[in-house]
């Protein structure tokens, strides 16, 4: 099966604002609690995504009410006023461990038969700290695969509430949310003493906030013993409104670190239940620019452009964490991330899974077992980059194209699982570097307007149509047959070719003139029908766009090689005065030249060009006509310029 994937193009800057969506963990802990409650509650601003819809099948499945007002994503939950009814059941999570781990804690608690199972992924993410746990209270839970590790089967059991249960705090902080948000099931009161160190605390502040919120008040000393004092009913709290996702903030808030900025993301601010908001304090210690209001939080890049190096312990805020391994790319030294030894137990191991992609880009990565260190590379190299399943990889390395270095996500739709339309999102603040791609037949003086374009807006310039060219050139010089693809391909994958205004260069020789012979242009026709070299100079031709902008021309450089350019235009002129003009060319370098036979050459050449199946030329639906028969160069250019304004957008002069 082919990868679905994303290409980023490289991106000139970051400014704007975002509306962020709803917080996974307080989305799904929220549609528990209110399930469990006495009474109807009215939850505004649910996060639509993957694992919510997974929480809501399975409750809908356990006999919970609930509907979506049309529209919007607020609802209305039926709570049952405690145990789940339904008493047996077969569920499907998916990848979903803020529903997978409470549901098990509710469920072992509700005197019934049920089986838990989720995506392949899911059944390799421990639970056993969990299970341990719950068996302490009298549940019968059976492991159907592997010891420690889901699929579950829950079966009718005994609870024997009351007492002390001792639960692990070191590997994922939603065991012991699960045990909080369960126990109030029993009647009964019931302490659970953390073992060892709890990561991630700012989450269980999350379920303590929510349980209060639903009429429950959790004793806490020190992180360690958490009593649910007996008697406890959740009761609902009539509404309840979902803040906006702090950890999905995090990307947005680095893209204004990264980008210049402002970047303004809505939906969290100052007085937010979430732990991630801390994000914005790590980039505050790299220097970035944040400014925080009631309901949102702002970032810019520091005044020197360039983040700081750091060295930061990042247990409470361990989803938020990976951007700023992505961050780290921009900054002006090694930077230490401490303290994350959760990442291994999450949608994948994130600490070997970022560490590899980030050597992809260009970085030397040290992966210890619960630390990294990231040298950031003087130049990033574009990548593919692999999401193994997970959300926050896809959306941690789109920060890459904000390095001026294009990007491809693999598997793009990972992020549905907690933002579907974060590409988007990114889109409305990340502002590509500016592309005025130029089509048109031969001979019609697209390299002339482009080059001169180009020195007008102060940005570079690619004459796509001349890389054919150079290799037909290196082809006849290196004595390679012109069908032989294979060789051709490797020329093309590792052309020295370089413009200078006017100029084209093959290594240290200025190939301008050899280029434009006729016997190279023949051959560059020749080698451009062959996919495979084709192929090696898409990426070639893609890395020339780099800030401030650049100007392209060529054949399918606004359908293949550019199709997002902000200005297309296909520049053409009749076959006479595009053959005077070639005459004169030919002329004045003292050659030979016969109109006749100049005119049929391009009527020839025409024909060709629009009847091959790879690249035919022709008018693209989004490109602007400059017929340039009456016009000479400096109307033409003037005519470019004219609609690059009209489009918002610059040169650099």
């Amino acid at each position: 099966m082919t990868m679905e994937f994303l290409d980023l193009p490289p991106m000139l800057a970051a400014r704007g604002q975002v509306r962020l969506p709803g917080s996974k963990s307080i989305s799904n802990r929220s549609l528990l609690l209110a399930a469990l409650a006495e009474g109807e509650t009215d939850i505004r601003d649910l996060l639509a995504s993957d694992d919510v819809e997974r929480m809501l099948e399975a409750l809908q499945a356990l006999g919970v009410r609930w509907s979506r007002e049309e529209g919007t994503d607020n609802y209305r939950v039926h709570g049952v006023g405690g145990p789940f009814p339904v008493k047996k059941g077969d569920l499907f999570l998916g990848n979903a461990g803020t529903a997978f781990r409470p549901l098990t804690a509710a469920l072992a608690l509700s005197g019934g038969d049920y089986r838990l199972s989720g995506v392949a992924r899911m059944h390799e993410r421990p639970i056993g700290d969990l299970v341990d746990a719950l068996r302490q209270a009298g549940a019968d839970i059976e492991y159907v695969g592997n010891e420690g590790f889901p699929p579950l089967h829950i079966r009718p059991a005994t609870i024997r509430p009351g007492g002390v249960l001792k639960v692990r705090g070191d590997v994922s902080s939603q065991f012991l949310t699960a045990l909080l948000m369960a126990l109030p099931l029993t009647g009964v009161e019931t302490t659970i003493e953390v073992v060892g160190e709890l990561i991630s605390k700012p989450y269980i502040a999350i379920t303590l906030d929510l349980m209060a919120r639903f009429g429950v008040d959790v004793v806490r000393e020190d992180w360690q013993r958490f009593t649910v004092p007996g008697g406890a009913r959740y009761r609902s709290p009539g509404v309840l409104y979902v803040e906006g996702d702090a950890s999905s903030a995090s990307y947005f808030l680095a893209a204004g670190a990264i980008g210049g900025g402002p970047v303004r993301v809505e939906g969290v601010g100052r007085d937010s239940i979430q732990g991630d908001v801390r994000f914005a304090d790590a980039l505050a210690q790299l220097g970035a620019v944040i400014t925080v209001g009631d309901n949102w939080i702002e970032a810019a890049a520091p005044a020197g452009g360039r983040l700081r190096a750091f060295d930061l312990d990042l247990n409470h805020i361990p989803d938020a964490a990976m951007t700023l391994a992505v961050a780290a790319l921009f900054a002006d030294g090694p930077c230490t991330l401490r303290n994350i030894a959760s990442w291994r137990v999450k949608e994948t191991d994130r600490i070997a899974a970022m560490a590899t992609e980030l050597r992809k880009v260009g970085a030397e990565v040290e992966e210890g077992a619960d630390y990294l260190r990231i040298m950031p590379p003087a130049v990033l190299r574009p990548a593919a980059i692999d999401t193994y399943d997970d959300h926050r990889m896809a959306m941690c390395f789109s920060l890459v194209s904000l390095g001026g270095c294009r990007v491809r996500i693999n598997d793009p739709r990972c992020v549905n699982k907690t933002f579907p339309s974060y590409f988007e999102a990114f889109a409305t603040v990340a502002a590509p570097v500016p592309v005025v791609a130029i089509d048109g037949p031969s001979a019609s003086g697209k390299g002339t307007v482009g080059a001169r374009v180009a020195a007008a807006l102060g940005w570079h310039h690619l004459d796509s149509g001349s890389l054919y060219r150079l290799v037909a050139l290196s082809a006849e010089r290196g004595g390679i047959d012109l069908d032989d693809e294979v060789a051709l391909a490797a020329i093309a994958g590792d052309l020295p070719a370089r413009f200078e205004g006017e100029r084209v260069w093959l290594g240290t020789d200025d190939v301008t003139d050899a280029i434009r012979s006729e016997q190279c242009s023949a051959g560059a026709s020749k080698v451009a029908v062959l996919p495979a070299v084709r192929a090696a100079l898409l990426g070639r031709q893609r890395d020339y766009r780099q800030g401030p902008g650049l100007v392209a021309e060529g054949r399918d450089i606004g359908s293949v090689i550019f199709p997002d350019a902000s200005v297309k235009i296909f520049l053409t002129a009749s076959v006479e005065a595009r053959a005077e003009r070639r005459y004169k060319q030919l002329i004045g370098k003292g050659l030979a030249a016969n109109m006749e036979s100049l005119m049929q050459d391009l009527r020839e050449r025409d024909a060709r060009d629009a009847a091959r199946t790879v690249a035919p030329l022709q008018k693209l639906p989004d490109a602007a006509l400059l017929d340039t028969t009456d016009r000479d160069v400096e109307q033409a250019v003037t005519f470019v310029l004219d609609l690059v304004r009209d489009h918002g957008l610059r040169g650099a002069n």
